[in-house]
């Protein structure tokens, strides 16, 4: 018989002990197939591991859920409904503060629906785990991706860009029934968030400057998974973080973001040319304040510029466009074009 770990135990073990707290053993043994002795042996481990809490000796041990928990779940995704495997599976085998548990709803759910409605995948793999220090969330679906399906819908085949879009936030291939907010507003609760699909993979982090996103290394794997970290001691809330890109700070109307530009940079490849800043400006008219976060560029090009700040703020005054974290080069070419904008004659 092939030796038995507890990475083969710890998907089901919380609930295992949730419903067998008083005859686990037993229930290893059967599920397991192998001797009690042997189950109170893997028992033992997953104590010592802090998977399981035994309160008792011997034979009348009595168990329940350790410090560290795992749920894992498949669905197929046709007729899914996210709300039902989180009210089911998920809810109630995990000890949150309330702030943590709203918000891991918030993102499992808006996560789950996006695989649903958008990845024409056939089924979805949720996984939700609790150590002392930060609750996972794992959503991996086997559909099509998320960078082809914005390739397909918005005609951006390169994934840097699409990033570029998604960063910005209400991107959404179908407008008709979605804002583009889920996995926007999901990124920005997480202290880690990991996004791969389509050989690409990207990653932010709430300890950087607005949770930039950068290029990591990808899975390979069919369809989009997604990753997300949020710390199990966090005051930050749910109503903080919308509350963030409204335009007062204390709405939640999502009227205001934050485009990371270096994201679509590359060695020996800055920021210069009107059609970079074209695909910048892209869809931002949706937005009434956009800060243009400069930060990790030392220069950027005059025709970049002037297409940024004089001919689409221009065409936009309505729209406060507002650059931040200028290197002292690049605050001056900002600087210079700034100065040529004359208002339109009314």
């Amino acid at each position: 018989m092939a030796r038995i770990t507890l990475s083969d135990i710890t998907p089901w073990i919380t609930e295992a002990v949730l419903s067998h707290p008083q005859d686990l053993p037993q229930y290893i043994a059967e599920r397991l197939q192998i001797s009690r002795t042997s189950a109170r042996n893997q028992l033992n481990k997953l104590v010592e591991a802090q998977w399981l809490l035994r309160d008792g000796v011997s034979r009348k041990a009595v168990y329940r859920p350790g410090s560290l928990r795992q749920v894992v779940r498949r669905y197929t995704l046709a007729g899914l409904q996210e709300d039902l495997p989180w009210a089911q599976d998920f809810a109630g085998r995990f000890e949150l503060k309330a702030n943590v548990g709203r918000m891991a709803q918030h993102v499992f759910t808006e996560l789950l629906n996006n695989a649903i409605d958008h990845s024409g995948g056939t089924s979805v793999t949720v996984s939700m785990r609790q150590t002392p220090t930060q609750l996972q969330i794992l959503v991996s679906d086997d559909g099509r991706g998320v960078f082809d399906a914005v390739a397909e819908r918005f005609n951006i085949t390169d994934p840097t860009v699409a990033m570029l879009e998604l960063s910005k936030g209400k991107l959404t291939s179908q407008p008709d029934s979605h804002t583009g907010r889920g996995l926007f507003f999901s990124a920005k609760l997480a202290d880690i968030f990991d996004l791969h699909a389509n050989d690409a993979a990207y990653q932010q982090r709430e300890w950087q400057r607005d949770q930039w996103w950068q290029r990591s290394r990808p899975a390979c794997r069919r369809g989009t998974s997604i990753y997300v970290a949020i710390c199990v001691d966090t005051e930050r809330t749910l109503d903080d973080v919308l509350r963030r890109y409204s335009l007062d700070g204390a709405g939640y109307g999502f009227d205001r973001t934050v485009v990371p530009l270096k994201l679509i940079t590359q060695e020996q490849n800055g920021l210069e040319s009107r059609a970079q800043a074209r695909r910048v400006v892209s869809r931002l008219a949706q937005f009434r304040r956009v800060e243009l976060d400069f930060d990790g560029l030392a220069d950027v090009g005059h025709g970049f510029t002037d297409e940024l700040f004089r001919v689409f703020g221009r065409q936009h005054p309505e729209l406060e466009l507002v650059p931040v974290n200028m290197a002292p080069r690049v605050a001056a070419m900002v600087g210079s074009v700034r100065e040529t904008v004359q208002p339109i004659a009314a």
